[in-house]
């Protein structure tokens, strides 16, 4: 009888070890499961962010609006840092990192039409990231209002100057149609802009002088319709 009571208590041993083992086991799974889906969307993250601020220190943007940006990535760089301290992907966005932070503004950064996209996204990007920062309480909401406002109005200069050098490049080599294009084009953003009409006076005043040396204005016989027309032009 002792004999079947200790084979009872061995089995019942044996089987909780073997319940306590896989219940660690199971546990560390599940944890090394989160830990990489955390890994990803942290890389994710890092890469668009230290891409943003890459863009915006190129744009020349508001040192503020960059500290706050830059203070959340380093966040989530100290995060990667904890959990995987020797990975290849914390070595590869602590270098992203030091080049975003080198970056520079430039006359010519944005002259080609690829750099001119991704200049647009990654403002429009930053635009909703101090959305996000607000609601993490990283910033008060009335701030990453005044932020997603300055930030708009970037990503229209940043497009509006382009067009103005191209178009001053193309008059420097006489394509006088193609300049006009440029410096209508820029007229355009500026004045559907939702931003504060003295804000965009000094650009306007640049496309309008440049549009009417290449084209002045007609005479008023032409008729109220073509002058209504070159006051939006």
């Amino acid at each position: 009888m002792s004999d079947n009571i200790l084979y009872v208590v061995l089995i019942a041993v044996v089987g909780l070890i073997a319940l306590t083992v896989n219940f660690i086991i199971t546990t560390r799974e599940h944890q090394e499961d989160a830990k990489e889906k955390r890994l990803i969307w942290l890389k994710g993250q890092a890469e668009h962010i230290l891409q943003a601020i890459s863009v915006l220190r190129e744009a020349n943007c508001k040192p503020e609006i960059i500290n706050k940006i830059n203070e959340h990535a380093t966040s989530l760089l100290e995060e990667v840092a904890m959990l995987a301290p020797d990975s290849e992907l914390f070595h590869s966005l602590s270098k992203q990192k030091d080049t975003a932070d080198q970056a520079q503004p430039s006359a010519n950064v944005f002259d080609s039409d690829k750099s001119l996209k991704r200049a647009q996204i990654y403002i429009n990007f930053s635009e909703k990231l101090v959305l996000q920062l607000a609601k993490g309480g990283k910033i008060t909401l009335t701030l990453a209002r005044s932020y997603q406002q300055e930030l708009y109005w970037l990503r229209i200069t940043v497009v509006a100057d382009a067009h103005i050098a191209q178009g001053e490049k193309f008059l420097a080599s006489e394509d006088l149609m193609t300049a006009v294009s440029h410096f209508r084009h820029a007229k355009a953003l500026l004045v559907r802009a939702n931003i504060p009409q003295h804000n965009k006076k000094s650009r306007l005043d640049i496309v309008n002088s440049q549009i009417e040396a290449i084209q002045p204005k007609r005479a008023k016989s032409q008729g109220t319709l073509a002058d209504s027309l070159d006051r939006f032009l």
